[in-house]
């Protein structure tokens, strides 16, 4: 039957325990593995998460580095980052491999391309700020810094700014996937969630104005792409809404 979970037998928790531990030990060395190939490029993979910031600097501005061992520990930093983003699908099968035996059949069908689509979006949403975000917001930076006033950005504060524009934008671009679940949990109706978006539009740029620098430009850029990903999250359940009502 559908809603029979491919296990029937319920395991010991022990056994639960142990293939949990099996899991993450397996994600944890994939991470390592990937770490160790990536260490000697890790100032080569620094210099590209800093190229957006660095074309934008005015001619003979460079960043700096205010703390003795920084130069040693943000590229470490950085590859550690990279890693754990390379590593991400091997990582998302082992936790797949560890809850799908409860899952049912209806649920793996559903949770399975959602998993898929929103490393898909996360990733999406980092490139976006990456090539679209950064070099706008840096530029207008650069523009605005008063005269005589050195514009030269410690390394280890440039990195956390940068991670937190990746995690903001990587999550913003969730929605759909949100919305989605939202939906066919049977959380919030599509008719709720096609009136609701006056509110959405209002909470869009209090999101954005909280989990982005203090400039505008930013907050425009988080702002509407959550807004159009929004209506793309709607439009997939309507999808499934029709394949529903077709299967039936």
């Amino acid at each position: 039957m559908e809603n029979t979970p491919p296990n029937d037998s319920e395991q010991p928790l022990v056994e639960h325990l142990i293939e949990l531990r099996y899991r993450l030990i397996r994600i944890a060395l994939g991470i390592i593995l990937v770490l160790l190939c990536l260490l000697p490029f890790a100032q080569k993979i620094y210099t590209l998460i800093a190229l957006p910031l660095l074309q934008a600097l005015p001619a003979g501005n460079t960043m700096i580095a205010t703390d003795v061992i920084s130069p040693f520990f943000v590229p470490l930093k950085v590859a550690l980052l990279a890693a754990f983003v390379i590593s991400l699908p091997h990582t998302l099968y082992h936790i797949w491999a560890f809850v799908a035996p409860a899952l049912y059949k209806h649920e793996k069908r559903l949770i399975m391309p959602l998993l898929v689509s929103s490393v898909l979006l996360f990733f999406v949403g980092m490139a976006f700020a990456y090539f679209f975000v950064f070099p706008t917001v840096f530029k207008f930076m650069a523009r605005v810094s008063p005269e005589g006033v050195n514009m030269a950005t410690d390394i280890d504060k440039y990195l956390s700014f940068v991670l937190g524009l990746f995690v903001a934008f990587g999550a913003a671009f969730e929605v759909p996937v949100a919305v989605v679940l939202l939906h066919r949990f049977g959380v919030i109706s599509l008719k709720t969630l096609q009136s609701a978006r006056p509110y959405v539009v209002i909470g869009a740029f209090v999101i954005a104005a909280i989990i982005t620098p203090p400039d505008i430009i930013s907050q425009v850029m988080l702002a509407i792409p959550l807004l159009l990903l929004y209506e793309v999250g709607l439009m997939a359940c309507k999808m499934f809404q029709r394949k529903e009502v077709a299967e039936e």
